[in-house]
């Protein structure tokens, strides 16, 4: 028995669901009752696209965050009017002016922003986080270099009034680490009688750690249905996956005993079998380090990964009753198979996965009226 489909366009696809991201955000609203939410769309939108996203989840949020200003300025092009924080602030003197035009927002975590910002001319003042490294110790001033910092933005006259202090967790997703506590302690201490308003807690924080919600949460990973918990799925967390990433079947081959298939004969079948050959690999952003035996979902059941992941192609053992055939459907990740049950089987987590998905792959995003039916 042999099947092939020798052109198949687009073959794979990652279809994103609008109302799982609508209701994740209202989940994590439920969670910081008390909180703005700036809603954090980095990395475009964690894979899922910057600028579809954002519209989808504006009428939920108070703010964006992103990394980059390149990220800001496609949110502005999309006709997002929210604030827009940078959250890595600016990495250029040149980069300020362009922050004033579009009206963003920059974190400042160095004294080197401190001194462009101070040699800055510009139209207008310059809104502004202060981040305070409470002891992940990556970016921000240390406790004692706050108030220095902090005298200087106020004395700047690029610096808009009512300067926001944020932070940063390390460990927030392990509930029995004390370094988180000790983190909300450290922040509070530094900001306690300081006027502005404060932000810790990511998607961890604002799901297991109540006493840091403050004035602002900032969800990430959360709003797009994955657990920011490896041990955990979305779904364990009331969470809906937004990302169904699937592809076609493109061959149905006969496979005998003690025949290897894929690129360095690492699988070898232990039975007469058939073996699927779906339009997928590590080109579009499915883990080249995948083992033999990690699930994909085909016609309603898990198959399992049989060799080496290729650029564009994985074989999985369909069995040697298989009925599936050329052009069948097979899921990678999704709600029927939870990307964080991948991730732990390549030593990752879901954001790296989500957020390595190819260009080459289409994202195709369903109308909110229309994503329940399209996802069955």
């Amino acid at each position: 028995m042999m099947s092939d489909l020798s052109t198949m366009t687009n073959a794979a696809r990652a279809l994103i669901d609008p109302e799982a991201m609508v209701h994740n955000i209202q989940v994590m609203r439920r969670k910081a009752p008390h909180s703005k939410v700036m809603t954090v769309v980095k990395s475009d939108g964690y894979g899922h696209g910057l600028a579809s996203v954002a519209t989808t989840l504006a009428p939920f949020s108070d703010a964006f965050g992103v990394a980059r200003v390149e990220e800001a300025l496609t949110l502005r092009r999309a006709g997002i009017q929210l604030p827009i924080v940078l959250l890595e602030g600016f990495y250029e003197a040149d980069e300020l002016p362009l922050l004033v035009t579009h009206q963003l927002t920059a974190t400042v975590h160095c004294k080197e922003q401190v001194a462009m910002l101070t040699r800055a001319s510009l139209s207008e003042p310059l809104p502004v986080w202060l981040k305070v490294d409470s002891g992940m110790h990556r970016l921000g001033f240390q406790p004692e270099q706050v108030p220095e910092a902090l005298a200087a933005l106020n004395a700047c006259d690029n610096v808009a009034a009512d300067i926001g202090f944020l932070s940063h967790f390390g460990c927030a997703d392990e509930l029995d680490n004390p370094i988180t506590q000790a983190q909300i302690d450290t922040f509070i201490q530094v900001t306690e009688g300081l006027s502005g308003e404060r932000s810790l807690a990511a998607s961890s924080g604002t799901l297991f750690w109540p006493q840091s919600h403050f004035d602002w949460v900032r969800p990430g990973i959360c709003l797009y249905g994955i657990s920011s918990r490896i041990e955990l799925t979305g779904e364990q967390l009331g969470l809906k996956p937004a990302m169904r990433l699937t592809s076609r079947v493109m061959a149905v081959r006969e496979l005998k005993a003690g025949e290897p298939v894929g690129y360095g004969a690492r699988w070898r079948s232990s039975r007469d079998t058939l073996i699927g050959v779906i339009a997928i690999g590590y080109g579009d952003g499915y883990p080249r380090s995948a083992p033999d035996g990690t699930p994909v979902w085909l016609n309603g059941r898990e198959v399992p990964l049989a060799g080496r992941v290729s650029m564009d192609m994985i074989t999985v053992d369909l069995g040697p009753d298989a009925t599936d055939k050329v052009g069948d459907e097979a899921v990678l990740w999704g709600p029927e198979l939870p990307v964080e049950r991948i991730a732990r089987l390549v030593d990752t987590i879901g954001y790296e996965l989500v957020c390595q998905v190819t260009g080459r792959v289409p994202r195709q995003y369903l109308p909110l009226n229309a994503a329940d039916d399209a996802a069955v």
